[in-house]
């Protein structure tokens, strides 16, 4: 006779949460659209839980529950990017500004809480780390989206292909051939920008830009770029390339950020600031969340989120500083 496993309790559920939102989120190119899927996984769980029979892992089980939510998801939809593939970077003037775009034109960050296991060693927590940085997951996004799962599934989290031919209703050959295709695809794409731990020159170095940017010694601060740095600031659609350029935008149409503070995070592997801006009424206001890239001892990248209103609180921002 045949015992059937007993229903998986909320929990159990629930221990998963931190790894499918990663996987999401490289699937999905957004942090809003990964807690949600991975929210709607759990709701789909919760009330099929007593027709799991255990033939399955729990984990591959909800895994399948949350592709098949991935794959819906992007039936349809138009490949999120980062502004550096939209166009051409722009002159550091007020006009380069427009256009805005729609939040779903581009890849979001995520915070590191949200996807990175507590209880993984430091080496798997730095290849975690190295699997949700800004650019790797927006080079996933130039993938169909069966060969990014696979990719993601084989290549990331390490599933066997007969697993995978398993979760996605195909065959081994079928897995091997995607993930082989899926692999030459990433060849072509620029996303050399890793992230890797911080050594305490980094931490002097973001220190420094810390201090900089709060005194707005902006000749200080271009001396931490390098000279082809880039800095990007959704939803704009604009990007600047080069020290000089971003130090004349920061003069120039960035300048209402003087008096800025700074509060440290991570988001996308990466090192990241919570930026508030001088609030008229008192204290500061929340501005940006910047995502910071570093590349031979330089800051390479300052991506700039704006979307303080849905970002700050799931990244556990406060709302306002005190003066």
């Amino acid at each position: 006779m045949t015992l059937s496993r007993p229903a998986p309790a909320p929990s159990e559920l629930e221990d998963y949460r931190r790894e499918l939102t990663g996987y999401c989120y490289r699937m999905l190119g957004s942090g809003y659209d990964a807690e949600d899927a991975v929210q709607e996984t759990m709701v789909r769980a919760w009330r099929a839980a007593d027709r799991f029979e255990g033939r399955s892992s729990l984990r591959s089980w909800l895994y399948r529950i949350a592709t098949n939510i991935c794959l819906d998801q992007l039936r349809g939809s138009k490949r999120r990017a980062r502004p550096m593939e939209m166009g051409p970077s722009r002159p550091p003037v007020e006009s380069s500004l427009a256009p805005q775009l729609p939040e779903n034109s581009w890849v979001s960050p995520i915070a590191d809480a949200r996807v990175v296991p507590e209880d993984l060693d430091p080496a798997e927590q730095a290849a975690v780390r190295e699997s949700i940085r800004l650019a790797f997951v927006a080079a996933l996004q130039h993938l169909p989206a069966r060969q990014r799962a696979v990719l993601i599934l084989c290549e990331v989290l390490r599933w066997q292909a007969a697993e995978v031919a398993e979760l996605l209703d195909t065959s081994v050959p079928a897995v091997n051939s995607a993930l082989q295709r899926a692999r030459a695809t990433m060849a072509t794409i620029d996303g050399s920008t890793a992230a890797r731990a911080i050594d305490a020159d980094q931490r002097e170095l973001l220190a420094r830009y810390v201090d900089a940017f709060e005194r707005y010694d902006i000749d200080e601060l271009t001396r931490l770029l390098r000279d082809d740095a880039v800095q990007s600031m959704p939803p704009f659609a604009m990007w600047i390339r080069g020290a000089g350029d971003i130090g004349q935008f920061m003069l120039g149409p960035g300048s209402p950020c003087r008096g800025s503070r700074l509060v440290e995070t991570s988001a996308c592997g990466s090192p990241a600031f919570a930026q508030y801006k001088p609030d008229p009424a008192g204290g500061y206001s929340p501005w940006a969340l910047h995502v910071m890239e570093i590349s031979g001892g330089l800051i390479s990248g300052i991506h700039s989120f704006l979307d303080t209103e849905r970002l700050f609180p799931t990244f556990g921002l406060p709302a306002h500083l005190s003066a």
